[in-house]
Protein backbone atom coordinates (compact mmCIF):
# COMPACT_ATOMS: atom_id res chain seq x y z
CA UNK A 1 0.00 0.00 0.00
CA UNK A 2 1.34 3.41 -0.99
CA UNK A 3 2.19 5.74 1.91
CA UNK A 4 1.31 9.41 1.39
CA UNK A 5 3.15 12.19 3.19
CA UNK A 6 2.10 15.20 1.15
CA UNK A 7 2.40 17.96 3.76
CA UNK A 8 5.37 19.79 5.26
CA UNK A 9 5.91 20.30 8.99
CA UNK A 10 6.32 24.03 9.56
CA UNK A 11 5.90 26.04 12.77
CA UNK A 12 4.49 23.10 14.70
CA UNK A 13 1.81 22.12 12.16
CA UNK A 14 1.40 19.97 9.06
CA UNK A 15 0.71 22.33 6.17
CA UNK A 16 0.19 22.09 2.42
CA UNK A 17 3.03 23.05 0.15
CA UNK A 18 2.86 26.29 -1.81
CA UNK A 19 3.24 25.09 -5.38
CA UNK A 20 4.99 21.79 -4.71
CA UNK A 21 4.82 18.70 -6.91
CA UNK A 22 4.13 15.11 -5.95
CA UNK A 23 7.10 12.74 -6.08
CA UNK A 24 6.98 8.95 -5.91
CA UNK A 25 9.63 7.09 -3.92
CA UNK A 26 10.61 3.75 -5.46
CA UNK A 27 11.04 0.56 -3.42
CA UNK A 28 14.49 -0.61 -4.63
CA UNK A 29 13.62 -4.28 -4.14
CA UNK A 30 10.60 -4.18 -6.46
CA UNK A 31 11.20 -1.05 -8.57
CA UNK A 32 7.63 -0.04 -7.74
CA UNK A 33 6.39 3.13 -5.98
CA UNK A 34 6.00 2.78 -2.21
CA UNK A 35 5.69 6.35 -0.91
CA UNK A 36 4.60 9.72 -2.23
CA UNK A 37 5.73 13.08 -0.90
CA UNK A 38 5.48 16.66 -2.05
CA UNK A 39 8.67 18.24 -3.28
CA UNK A 40 8.57 21.66 -1.66
CA UNK A 41 9.32 25.08 -3.09
CA UNK A 42 11.21 28.24 -2.23
CA UNK A 43 7.96 29.58 -0.78
CA UNK A 44 7.84 26.63 1.63
CA UNK A 45 11.46 27.33 2.58
CA UNK A 46 10.62 31.00 3.27
CA UNK A 47 7.81 29.95 5.64
CA UNK A 48 9.99 27.41 7.45
CA UNK A 49 12.90 29.82 7.83
CA UNK A 50 10.60 32.54 9.14
CA UNK A 51 9.19 30.09 11.69
CA UNK A 52 12.68 29.04 12.77
CA UNK A 53 13.86 32.65 13.01
CA UNK A 54 10.89 33.57 15.18
CA UNK A 55 11.32 30.54 17.45
CA UNK A 56 15.05 31.19 17.90
CA UNK A 57 14.37 34.21 20.09
CA UNK A 58 12.88 32.09 22.88
CA UNK A 59 14.51 28.69 22.26
CA UNK A 60 18.01 30.18 22.35
CA UNK A 61 17.30 31.46 25.87
CA UNK A 62 16.25 28.13 27.35
CA UNK A 63 18.40 26.59 30.06
CA UNK A 64 20.48 23.47 29.71
CA UNK A 65 18.01 21.61 31.90
CA UNK A 66 15.10 22.64 29.70
CA UNK A 67 16.90 21.34 26.63
CA UNK A 68 17.84 18.12 28.42
CA UNK A 69 14.19 17.62 29.32
CA UNK A 70 13.18 18.03 25.67
CA UNK A 71 15.88 15.59 24.53
CA UNK A 72 14.63 13.10 27.11
CA UNK A 73 11.05 13.35 25.85
CA UNK A 74 12.24 12.92 22.26
CA UNK A 75 14.10 9.73 23.20
CA UNK A 76 10.99 8.33 24.88
CA UNK A 77 8.86 8.99 21.80
CA UNK A 78 11.61 7.72 19.50
CA UNK A 79 11.79 4.36 21.27
CA UNK A 80 8.06 3.89 20.76
CA UNK A 81 8.40 4.49 17.00
CA UNK A 82 11.47 2.32 16.37
CA UNK A 83 9.54 -0.40 14.46
CA UNK A 84 7.98 2.24 12.18
CA UNK A 85 11.35 3.87 11.55
CA UNK A 86 13.01 0.56 10.72
CA UNK A 87 10.24 -0.49 8.33
CA UNK A 88 10.36 2.86 6.51
CA UNK A 89 14.10 2.66 5.91
CA UNK A 90 13.94 -0.97 4.86
CA UNK A 91 11.32 -0.25 2.24
CA UNK A 92 12.70 3.00 0.85
CA UNK A 93 16.47 2.49 0.83
CA UNK A 94 16.73 -1.30 0.92
CA UNK A 95 18.22 -2.02 4.35
CA UNK A 96 17.31 -5.57 5.40
CA UNK A 97 15.00 -5.57 8.41
CA UNK A 98 17.69 -6.98 10.70
CA UNK A 99 20.02 -4.10 9.81
CA UNK A 100 17.22 -1.54 9.92
CA UNK A 101 16.04 -2.73 13.33
CA UNK A 102 19.42 -3.31 14.97
CA UNK A 103 21.58 -0.60 13.39
CA UNK A 104 19.80 1.95 11.20
CA UNK A 105 17.05 2.95 13.65
CA UNK A 106 19.11 2.62 16.88
CA UNK A 107 21.90 4.91 15.66
CA UNK A 108 19.52 7.85 15.54
CA UNK A 109 18.52 7.26 19.15
CA UNK A 110 22.18 6.89 20.10
CA UNK A 111 22.89 10.39 18.76
CA UNK A 112 20.25 11.89 21.05
CA UNK A 113 21.63 9.97 24.00
CA UNK A 114 25.26 10.91 23.30
CA UNK A 115 24.29 14.55 22.74
CA UNK A 116 22.37 14.71 26.01
CA UNK A 117 25.43 13.35 27.81
CA UNK A 118 27.68 15.89 26.09
CA UNK A 119 25.29 18.75 26.88
CA UNK A 120 25.08 17.85 30.56
CA UNK A 121 28.88 18.00 30.84
CA UNK A 122 29.49 20.96 28.50
CA UNK A 123 31.44 23.95 29.81
CA UNK A 124 29.78 27.00 28.29
CA UNK A 125 32.45 29.46 29.38
CA UNK A 126 36.12 29.63 30.26
CA UNK A 127 38.46 32.36 31.44
CA UNK A 128 41.47 33.07 29.23
CA UNK A 129 43.67 35.77 30.70
CA UNK A 130 41.37 38.70 31.43
CA UNK A 131 38.72 37.58 28.96
CA UNK A 132 35.74 35.28 29.26
CA UNK A 133 35.10 33.03 26.25
CA UNK A 134 31.53 31.76 25.93
CA UNK A 135 29.61 29.39 23.68
CA UNK A 136 26.22 30.61 22.48
CA UNK A 137 23.46 29.35 20.16
CA UNK A 138 24.39 29.88 16.52
CA UNK A 139 20.98 30.61 14.98
CA UNK A 140 18.89 29.05 12.23
CA UNK A 141 20.41 25.87 10.79
CA UNK A 142 19.50 24.28 7.45
CA UNK A 143 20.13 20.53 7.36
CA UNK A 144 20.43 18.57 4.13
CA UNK A 145 20.83 14.83 4.62
CA UNK A 146 21.33 11.73 2.44
CA UNK A 147 19.58 8.39 2.07
CA UNK A 148 22.22 5.79 2.98
CA UNK A 149 22.04 5.99 6.80
CA UNK A 150 19.14 8.43 6.86
CA UNK A 151 18.30 8.63 10.56
CA UNK A 152 21.91 8.42 11.66
CA UNK A 153 22.78 11.46 9.59
CA UNK A 154 19.60 13.37 10.45
CA UNK A 155 19.97 12.86 14.18
CA UNK A 156 23.69 13.68 14.12
CA UNK A 157 22.54 17.20 13.17
CA UNK A 158 19.15 17.61 14.85
CA UNK A 159 20.30 16.48 18.31
CA UNK A 160 23.27 18.88 18.70
CA UNK A 161 21.36 21.77 17.12
CA UNK A 162 18.55 21.34 19.65
CA UNK A 163 21.06 20.98 22.46
CA UNK A 164 22.94 24.10 21.36
CA UNK A 165 19.79 26.23 21.38
CA UNK A 166 19.47 26.49 17.60
CA UNK A 167 16.36 26.21 15.47
CA UNK A 168 16.32 24.26 12.24
CA UNK A 169 14.87 23.28 8.88
CA UNK A 170 15.50 19.70 7.75
CA UNK A 171 15.50 18.66 4.10
CA UNK A 172 15.98 14.89 4.03
CA UNK A 173 16.75 12.92 0.90
CA UNK A 174 13.73 12.51 -1.32
CA UNK A 175 14.83 8.89 -1.81
CA UNK A 176 14.22 7.96 1.86
CA UNK A 177 11.90 10.60 3.36
CA UNK A 178 9.52 8.60 5.55
CA UNK A 179 11.83 8.28 8.53
CA UNK A 180 12.18 12.08 8.58
CA UNK A 181 8.40 12.46 8.54
CA UNK A 182 8.14 10.03 11.45
CA UNK A 183 10.85 12.00 13.26
CA UNK A 184 8.76 15.16 12.81
CA UNK A 185 5.85 13.29 14.39
CA UNK A 186 8.18 12.32 17.25
CA UNK A 187 9.22 15.95 17.72
CA UNK A 188 5.60 17.03 17.79
CA UNK A 189 4.62 14.35 20.30
CA UNK A 190 7.61 15.27 22.49
CA UNK A 191 6.45 18.87 22.72
CA UNK A 192 9.33 20.52 20.85
CA UNK A 193 8.16 24.15 20.64
CA UNK A 194 6.64 25.30 17.36
CA UNK A 195 9.20 26.57 14.87
CA UNK A 196 12.21 24.98 16.57
CA UNK A 197 12.14 21.96 14.22
CA UNK A 198 10.75 22.26 10.70
CA UNK A 199 10.64 19.69 7.89
CA UNK A 200 10.47 20.60 4.22
CA UNK A 201 10.69 17.67 1.82
CA UNK A 202 12.20 18.42 -1.54
CA UNK A 203 15.10 17.92 -3.92
CA UNK A 204 18.48 19.62 -4.08
CA UNK A 205 17.85 22.09 -6.91
CA UNK A 206 14.58 23.22 -5.33
CA UNK A 207 14.52 23.17 -1.54
CA UNK A 208 18.23 22.49 -0.99
CA UNK A 209 19.43 25.42 -3.08
CA UNK A 210 16.86 27.77 -1.53
CA UNK A 211 18.01 26.84 1.98
CA UNK A 212 21.69 27.30 1.15
CA UNK A 213 21.16 30.75 -0.35
CA UNK A 214 18.64 32.02 2.21
CA UNK A 215 19.76 35.19 4.00
CA UNK A 216 18.04 34.22 7.24
CA UNK A 217 19.81 30.86 7.49
CA UNK A 218 22.95 31.11 9.61
CA UNK A 219 24.43 27.67 8.92
CA UNK A 220 24.09 24.84 6.44
CA UNK A 221 24.96 21.37 7.66
CA UNK A 222 25.22 19.00 4.71
CA UNK A 223 26.00 15.31 4.36
CA UNK A 224 26.34 13.86 0.88
CA UNK A 225 28.64 13.62 -2.09
CA UNK A 226 31.63 15.89 -2.59
CA UNK A 227 30.12 17.05 -5.90
CA UNK A 228 26.94 18.18 -4.14
CA UNK A 229 28.95 19.63 -1.26
CA UNK A 230 30.74 21.96 -3.64
CA UNK A 231 27.36 23.18 -4.94
CA UNK A 232 26.19 23.76 -1.36
CA UNK A 233 29.29 25.81 -0.55
CA UNK A 234 28.94 27.91 -3.69
CA UNK A 235 25.26 28.63 -2.99
CA UNK A 236 26.04 29.58 0.62
CA UNK A 237 29.07 31.76 -0.14
CA UNK A 238 27.31 35.04 -1.01
CA UNK A 239 25.73 35.18 2.46
CA UNK A 240 28.94 34.03 4.23
CA UNK A 241 27.06 31.54 6.39
CA UNK A 242 28.77 28.67 8.14
CA UNK A 243 29.01 25.56 5.95
CA UNK A 244 29.43 22.28 7.82
CA UNK A 245 29.97 19.22 5.63
CA UNK A 246 30.52 15.48 5.78
CA UNK A 247 31.23 14.43 2.21
CA UNK A 248 32.50 11.46 0.22
CA UNK A 249 35.02 8.83 1.16
CA UNK A 250 37.22 6.17 -0.39
CA UNK A 251 38.63 4.44 2.64
CA UNK A 252 41.71 2.27 2.46
CA UNK A 253 42.05 -0.91 4.49
CA UNK A 254 45.80 -1.08 5.07
CA UNK A 255 46.58 -4.69 5.95
CA UNK A 256 49.89 -4.77 7.81
CA UNK A 257 52.55 -7.20 6.65
CA UNK A 258 52.58 -10.45 8.58
CA UNK A 259 49.05 -10.05 9.95
CA UNK A 260 46.90 -13.05 10.82
CA UNK A 261 44.57 -12.46 7.90
CA UNK A 262 41.94 -15.00 8.92
CA UNK A 263 41.49 -13.05 12.17
CA UNK A 264 41.83 -9.41 11.11
CA UNK A 265 40.16 -9.33 7.70
CA UNK A 266 36.58 -10.48 8.44
CA UNK A 267 35.70 -7.60 10.83
CA UNK A 268 37.09 -4.96 8.46
CA UNK A 269 35.89 -6.40 5.15
CA UNK A 270 32.45 -6.59 6.78
CA UNK A 271 32.32 -2.82 6.29
CA UNK A 272 32.33 -3.32 2.52
CA UNK A 273 29.25 -5.54 2.71
CA UNK A 274 27.22 -3.89 5.48
CA UNK A 275 24.33 -1.79 4.19
CA UNK A 276 25.11 -3.17 0.71
CA UNK A 277 28.29 -1.10 0.72
CA UNK A 278 26.34 2.16 1.03
CA UNK A 279 28.53 3.67 3.76
CA UNK A 280 30.90 6.58 3.25
CA UNK A 281 33.45 4.91 5.55
CA UNK A 282 33.33 1.48 3.88
CA UNK A 283 37.00 0.32 3.69
CA UNK A 284 36.78 -0.86 0.10
CA UNK A 285 40.46 -0.45 -0.93
CA UNK A 286 42.37 -3.37 0.57
CA UNK A 287 46.10 -2.70 0.49
CA UNK A 288 47.93 -5.96 1.09
CA UNK A 289 51.65 -6.80 1.23
CA UNK A 290 52.66 -8.63 -1.95
CA UNK A 291 53.58 -11.76 0.03
CA UNK A 292 50.01 -12.13 1.36
CA UNK A 293 47.89 -11.15 -1.64
CA UNK A 294 46.98 -14.73 -2.53
CA UNK A 295 45.88 -15.53 1.02
CA UNK A 296 43.92 -12.28 1.34
CA UNK A 297 42.23 -12.92 -2.00
CA UNK A 298 41.05 -16.35 -0.90
CA UNK A 299 39.61 -15.03 2.39
CA UNK A 300 37.79 -12.08 0.84
CA UNK A 301 36.54 -14.17 -2.08
CA UNK A 302 35.01 -16.61 0.39
CA UNK A 303 33.34 -13.77 2.31
CA UNK A 304 31.87 -12.31 -0.86
CA UNK A 305 30.56 -15.64 -2.09
CA UNK A 306 29.04 -16.53 1.27
CA UNK A 307 27.14 -13.22 1.44
CA UNK A 308 23.52 -13.75 0.52
CA UNK A 309 21.55 -11.11 -1.37
CA UNK A 310 17.87 -11.03 -0.53
CA UNK A 311 14.60 -9.25 0.10
CA UNK A 312 15.03 -6.39 2.60
CA UNK A 313 11.56 -7.04 4.02
CA UNK A 314 12.75 -10.40 5.33
CA UNK A 315 14.74 -10.93 8.51
CA UNK A 316 18.11 -12.62 8.13
CA UNK A 317 21.82 -12.02 7.64
CA UNK A 318 21.75 -10.93 4.01
CA UNK A 319 22.28 -7.71 2.11
CA UNK A 320 19.58 -5.92 0.17
CA UNK A 321 19.54 -3.80 -2.99
CA UNK A 322 21.17 -0.42 -3.45
CA UNK A 323 18.87 2.56 -3.23
CA UNK A 324 17.89 3.37 -6.82
CA UNK A 325 18.55 2.89 -10.51
CA UNK A 326 21.04 5.75 -10.69
CA UNK A 327 23.20 4.13 -8.03
CA UNK A 328 22.79 0.69 -9.62
CA UNK A 329 23.91 2.02 -12.99
CA UNK A 330 26.85 3.89 -11.46
CA UNK A 331 28.11 0.77 -9.66
CA UNK A 332 27.67 -1.36 -12.76
CA UNK A 333 29.69 1.20 -14.70
CA UNK A 334 32.52 1.18 -12.16
CA UNK A 335 32.65 -2.62 -12.15
CA UNK A 336 32.85 -2.62 -15.94
CA UNK A 337 35.53 0.08 -15.87
CA UNK A 338 37.72 -2.11 -13.65
CA UNK A 339 37.39 -4.97 -16.09
CA UNK A 340 38.17 -2.68 -19.02
CA UNK A 341 41.23 -1.20 -17.26
CA UNK A 342 42.77 -4.63 -16.64
CA UNK A 343 41.85 -5.55 -13.07
CA UNK A 344 41.27 -9.24 -12.37
CA UNK A 345 37.66 -10.09 -11.53
CA UNK A 346 37.77 -12.72 -8.77
CA UNK A 347 34.06 -13.04 -8.03
CA UNK A 348 30.84 -11.15 -8.73
CA UNK A 349 30.81 -8.73 -11.64
CA UNK A 350 28.22 -6.91 -13.71
CA UNK A 351 24.54 -7.80 -13.66
CA UNK A 352 22.18 -8.86 -10.90
CA UNK A 353 22.81 -11.92 -8.74
CA UNK A 354 21.38 -15.20 -10.00
CA UNK A 355 17.65 -15.46 -9.44
CA UNK A 356 17.09 -11.71 -9.24
CA UNK A 357 15.25 -10.38 -12.28
CA UNK A 358 14.07 -7.13 -10.68
CA UNK A 359 15.35 -4.79 -8.02
CA UNK A 360 18.62 -2.89 -7.76
CA UNK A 361 20.66 -5.80 -6.47
CA UNK A 362 24.45 -5.89 -6.87
CA UNK A 363 26.62 -8.99 -6.83
CA UNK A 364 29.21 -8.90 -4.01
CA UNK A 365 32.32 -8.31 -6.10
CA UNK A 366 36.09 -8.57 -5.63
CA UNK A 367 38.90 -7.39 -7.89
CA UNK A 368 42.62 -7.98 -7.59
CA UNK A 369 45.53 -6.49 -9.58
CA UNK A 370 44.00 -3.08 -9.04
CA UNK A 371 46.29 -0.12 -9.68
CA UNK A 372 45.87 3.02 -7.57
CA UNK A 373 45.06 5.10 -10.65
CA UNK A 374 42.08 2.99 -11.77
CA UNK A 375 38.62 4.50 -11.47
CA UNK A 376 37.54 1.70 -9.14
CA UNK A 377 40.35 2.74 -6.77
CA UNK A 378 39.61 6.47 -6.89
CA UNK A 379 35.83 6.92 -7.19
CA UNK A 380 33.39 6.23 -4.37
CA UNK A 381 31.67 3.01 -5.40
CA UNK A 382 28.92 2.83 -2.75
CA UNK A 383 28.22 -0.83 -3.35
CA UNK A 384 29.44 -4.24 -2.10
CA UNK A 385 32.64 -4.07 -4.16
CA UNK A 386 36.17 -4.52 -2.80
CA UNK A 387 39.55 -4.17 -4.50
CA UNK A 388 42.97 -5.57 -3.60
CA UNK A 389 46.14 -3.65 -4.39
CA UNK A 390 49.59 -5.03 -3.55
CA UNK A 391 52.30 -2.98 -1.85
CA UNK A 392 56.00 -3.81 -1.41
CA UNK A 393 56.76 -2.09 1.89
CA UNK A 394 54.84 -0.17 4.56
CA UNK A 395 55.83 3.26 3.28
CA UNK A 396 54.36 2.42 -0.11
CA UNK A 397 51.19 1.11 1.53
CA UNK A 398 50.78 4.39 3.42
CA UNK A 399 51.37 6.41 0.25
CA UNK A 400 48.71 4.44 -1.62
CA UNK A 401 46.29 4.78 1.30
CA UNK A 402 46.69 8.56 1.19
CA UNK A 403 46.64 8.82 -2.61
CA UNK A 404 43.03 9.94 -2.91
CA UNK A 405 41.21 13.28 -2.84
CA UNK A 406 39.17 11.96 0.09
CA UNK A 407 40.07 11.75 3.76
CA UNK A 408 36.99 10.69 5.68
CA UNK A 409 38.27 7.43 7.14
CA UNK A 410 40.95 4.76 6.92
CA UNK A 411 41.19 1.30 8.39
CA UNK A 412 44.21 -0.67 9.56
CA UNK A 413 44.07 -4.46 9.82
CA UNK A 414 46.80 -6.01 11.94
CA UNK A 415 48.60 -5.84 15.27
CA UNK A 416 47.21 -2.85 17.24
CA UNK A 417 50.64 -1.86 18.58
CA UNK A 418 52.04 -1.71 15.06
CA UNK A 419 48.89 0.03 13.83
CA UNK A 420 49.33 2.73 16.48
CA UNK A 421 52.56 3.80 14.75
CA UNK A 422 50.87 3.90 11.33
CA UNK A 423 47.66 5.74 12.31
CA UNK A 424 49.29 9.21 12.61
CA UNK A 425 50.53 8.89 9.02
CA UNK A 426 47.06 8.36 7.51
CA UNK A 427 45.36 11.54 6.30
CA UNK A 428 41.84 10.82 7.47
CA UNK A 429 39.48 12.13 10.13
CA UNK A 430 38.70 8.63 11.40
CA UNK A 431 41.21 5.77 11.68
CA UNK A 432 39.82 2.42 12.80
CA UNK A 433 41.96 -0.54 13.83
CA UNK A 434 40.57 -4.03 13.21
CA UNK A 435 37.07 -2.56 12.87
CA UNK A 436 35.37 -0.12 10.52
CA UNK A 437 32.76 1.81 12.50
CA UNK A 438 33.10 5.04 14.50
CA UNK A 439 32.41 5.75 18.16
CA UNK A 440 29.19 7.76 18.28
CA UNK A 441 30.45 9.94 21.14
CA UNK A 442 33.72 10.85 19.41
CA UNK A 443 34.20 13.45 16.65
CA UNK A 444 33.41 12.36 13.10
CA UNK A 445 34.37 14.21 9.93
CA UNK A 446 36.91 14.34 7.16
CA UNK A 447 40.16 15.72 5.83
CA UNK A 448 40.65 17.04 2.30
CA UNK A 449 37.57 16.78 0.03
CA UNK A 450 35.69 14.72 2.60
CA UNK A 451 34.44 17.89 4.23
CA UNK A 452 34.96 20.18 7.18
CA UNK A 453 33.63 20.41 10.71
CA UNK A 454 32.80 17.54 13.04
CA UNK A 455 29.72 15.72 14.26
CA UNK A 456 29.06 13.61 17.40
CA UNK A 457 29.38 14.31 21.10
CA UNK A 458 31.07 17.41 22.47
CA UNK A 459 32.75 18.29 19.17
CA UNK A 460 29.47 18.09 17.31
CA UNK A 461 27.80 20.27 19.91
CA UNK A 462 30.55 22.89 19.59
CA UNK A 463 30.17 23.04 15.80
CA UNK A 464 26.54 24.15 16.20
CA UNK A 465 27.50 27.07 18.44
CA UNK A 466 29.10 30.48 18.13
CA UNK A 467 32.09 31.50 20.24
CA UNK A 468 32.15 34.94 21.83
CA UNK A 469 34.98 36.69 23.69
CA UNK A 470 34.01 39.19 26.39
CA UNK A 471 36.59 41.49 27.94
CA UNK A 472 36.28 43.97 30.77
CA UNK A 473 33.89 41.96 32.93
CA UNK A 474 34.11 42.44 36.70
CA UNK A 475 36.16 39.67 38.29
CA UNK A 476 33.26 38.11 40.18
CA UNK A 477 31.16 37.92 36.99
CA UNK A 478 34.08 36.72 34.86
CA UNK A 479 34.59 33.75 37.17
CA UNK A 480 30.87 33.02 37.34
CA UNK A 481 30.14 31.40 33.97
CA UNK A 482 27.56 33.86 32.61
CA UNK A 483 27.04 32.18 29.25
CA UNK A 484 24.45 29.50 29.89
CA UNK A 485 21.34 31.19 28.51
CA UNK A 486 18.33 31.06 30.74
CA UNK A 487 20.20 29.49 33.64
Amino acid sequence: MMKSYLQQYIDGAWVDSEGGTVYQVIDPSTEQPCTEITLGTAADVDKAVAAARSAFESWSQTSVQERLDVLGRIMTEYKARMPDLAKAMSQEMGAPMALASMAQAPTGLAHFSATAKALAAFEFSEVIGKATVVHEPLGVVAMITPWNWPLNQICAKVAPALAAGDTMILKPSEEAPSCAVILAEIMDAAGVPAGVFNLVNGDGPGVGAALCAHRDVDMVSFTGSTRAGIAVALAAAPTVKRVHQELGGKAANLVLEGSDLATVLPPTVAGVLANSGQSCIAPTRLLVHASQVAEATAIVKSMMEQTKVGDPAEMGQHIGPVVNKAQFDKIQGLIQSAIDEGATLVTGGVGRPDGRNAGYYIQPTLFTDVRPDMRIAQEETFGPVATITAYQDQDEGIRIANATEYGLSATISGDPAAAAKVAPKLRAGLVTINSWSPDIGAPFGGYKQSGNGRENGRYGLTDFMEVKTITGLPGNVREGKPAEAGA
